[in-house]
């Protein structure tokens, strides 16, 4: 396998935590991406990566943690869309535009004083499109125990916030408050995309987010089969991701690595893309 791997790849520590902050963040983004699908609100996840790098882009600014400031953003955005959008779909909908459109602008602000008064470069690079390798060895614990924390909280609120999403007047019914679970589920949401926005950027983080469930629930209809399928789907994408952008130092010609981030979202489109066929093909021989 010295072919494909490059040499000292695994033996690498900033691949080493690359590869553990990877899985955790695709492990998170699946889980929840999937039931933001279901719940109709990928647009809103979209619009929290937007909060996110305001977020990071705040804190490289302040010198705090680029992890704090995408998770910090991300619960911020939570939180006014919730309050701004409470009511049906349409009013929601607004509300997240608005939101985004806010946080887009403010980003450009902090990214822009990041750049002239901050002297560490590739301050815009980082915030928007990640540095996955350059991350710390101490964000491993933290970034292990924020998706531990996730995926417990969405535990915790899956089977409510299904019901809720089929119907609210039945989950009303059975005495479920559906406010407080869509509350609690765009903040496990923030939560993902903090950790999608540290991997591969505030940007592209809904790439991760989306597209592994959206090619879950292509191929299949049942929940615990969609959680399983976008897990492993994010976390090939990601790791194929770093082995990828790794080799690609001797790629070029002046030794310099493409970013991870370019790599993973490839993997993530081309997973989809068969995921796609497998289902057209699947349509066909029911069809026949």
């Amino acid at each position: 396998m010295g072919w494909f791997f490059a040499s000292g790849l695994f033996t690498s520590p900033p691949v080493q935590v690359a590869l553990v902050i990877g899985a955790v963040a695709a492990t998170v983004s699946a889980v929840v991406g999937v039931l933001a699908m279901v719940r109709g609100l990928a647009f809103a996840g979209h619009a929290l990566t937007d909060v996110a790098a305001t977020g990071g882009s705040g804190a490289v600014l302040v010198g705090a943690s680029p992890l704090g400031g995408f998770l910090g953003g991300a619960l911020v955005g939570a939180g006014a869309i919730a309050l701004a959008g409470h009511g049906p779909q349409q009013r929601r909908d607004v509300a997240t535009g608005i939101v985004l459109s806010a946080a887009t602008g403010l980003s450009a602000l902090f990214l822009y004083l990041d750049a002239t008064t901050n002297a560490t470069t590739g301050v815009t690079q980082r915030v928007l499109f990640g540095s996955l390798f350059s991350a710390s060895s101490s964000t491993v614990p933290v970034a292990i125990e924020l998706g531990a924390a996730t995926l417990l909280l969405t535990a915790v609120i899956a089977r409510p916030l299904v019901l809720s999403s089929l119907s609210r007047e039945l989950a009303r019914a059975r005495g479920i408050p559906v406010g407080v679970v869509s509350g609690v589920f765009l903040v496990t949401l923030a939560m993902a995309v903090g950790l999608s926005a540290l991997t591969i950027g505030s940007l592209l983080s809904t790439a991760l987010l989306v597209g592994p469930a959206a090619a879950a629930v292509r191929v299949t209809t049942r929940m615990s089969y969609a959680l399983v399928i976008a897990s492993g789907i994010g976390i090939v994408s990601t790791w194929l991701g770093i082995t990828l952008a790794y080799d690609s130092y001797n790629w070029m010609p002046h030794h310099q690595s493409l970013p991870v981030s370019f790599f993973v979202v490839v993997d993530v489109v081309v997973a989809y893309g068969l995921c796609s066929l497998v289902a057209a093909r699947r349509a066909r021989g029911r069809r026949v």
